[in-house]
């Protein structure tokens, strides 16, 4: 495809980056958003236009993209009366930025597929800051042939583009990384509140296991708030909530069980039914502090 015209449903802090990094690079942009004043935003850079559904933004677009919250979210603008499905035309490419359910993810890319649309699963890492400079990680999988057509655009927003296989892998392989990632922190965390609590001073905690082959940026991260009180770590127990729970569905759709991933999950819903989803995730140090038998 040769400056492709893009569709963008989802103008949060990584979906806008995106946009904003789509748009210093010539493309052409129809953006769809709940908040009109993030889609206001894209306007006035000029060359984009806002879209009434996402079947008339599906009808003009040949790449459609999406960075939305939930699997819940993503079928809802899939399968909607005035949804994607209905609008998508026939060569056109879905990608899908977000973290999502990789049974949905195959369900959606047959339905496109009976539509002569094809569809790429592109989970992201790195942060916001990344995305505006085109520096992402991305996890992209689903037909070969469809991500080739794609990649040169997917390029512009990645500095390392992973392709992995067939569709679905890459929400795999993000639940994954997400599941080791989160249950790391939680469990650093807990190390921390169990120090506080036995009397052990964190600094010294720290000191001592960052010494060791337990040293890590995740750790870095839950010393900085459970030792200096400074939350840096941009990704919030909600977030963290949502993936668990959805790794945790993945693993019983492989027909099996993953009981620390349970645990983790059962934390993080824990520490978001006590008020505190709006956190980023070392701040379940607190919910660990308190904690009673």
């Amino acid at each position: 495809m040769t400056k492709p015209v893009i569709g963008f449903i989802g103008l949060g802090l990584m979906g806008g980056n995106m946009v904003e990094c789509l748009q210093k690079n010539g493309f052409k942009l129809i953006v769809m958003d709940l908040n009109k004043d993030a889609v206001a935003t894209v306007l006035e850079r000029g060359d984009a236009s806002e879209a009434s559904s996402a079947k008339e933004l599906a009808e003009a677009c040949d790449i459609v993209m999406l960075a939305l919250t939930t699997s819940a979210v993503v079928e809802k603008v899939v399968y909607g009366d005035d949804g994607i499905l209905a609008g998508i035309k026939e060569g056109a490419v879905l990608i899908d930025f977000g973290t999502s359910i990789p049974a949905s993810t195959r369900k959606i890319g047959a339905d496109l597929a009976k539509k002569g649309a094809g569809m790429i699963d592109a989970p992201l890492g790195r942060t916001p800051a990344h995305a505006k400079d085109g520096l992402l990680n991305i996890m992209a999988a689903g037909d070969k042939e469809t991500f080739d057509k794609v990649k040169p655009v997917i390029d512009v927003l990645g500095e390392n583009v992973f392709y992995l296989g067939e569709l679905g892998a890459g929400h795999t392989t993000k639940l994954i990384n997400n599941f080791m990632g989160m249950t790391t922190v939680c469990a650093m965390s807990q190390a921390f509140a169990v120090a506080t609590r036995a009397g052990v001073d964190r600094q010294q905690l720290f000191d001592i296991m960052s010494s060791g082959p337990s040293s890590s940026p995740f750790m870095q991260f839950c010393k900085n708030y459970a030792v200096d009180g400074v939350s840096d770590l941009g990704f919030s127990i909600a977030n963290a909530n949502k993936d668990l729970g959805y790794f945790v569905k993945m693993v019983e759709d492989l027909d099996t069980r993953a009981l620390i991933a349970e645990g983790t999950s059962t934390n993080l819903q824990a520490a978001v039914d006590a008020g505190m989803g709006a956190g980023n995730v070392p701040e379940i140090f607190d919910y660990f502090l308190k904690l009673e038998e």
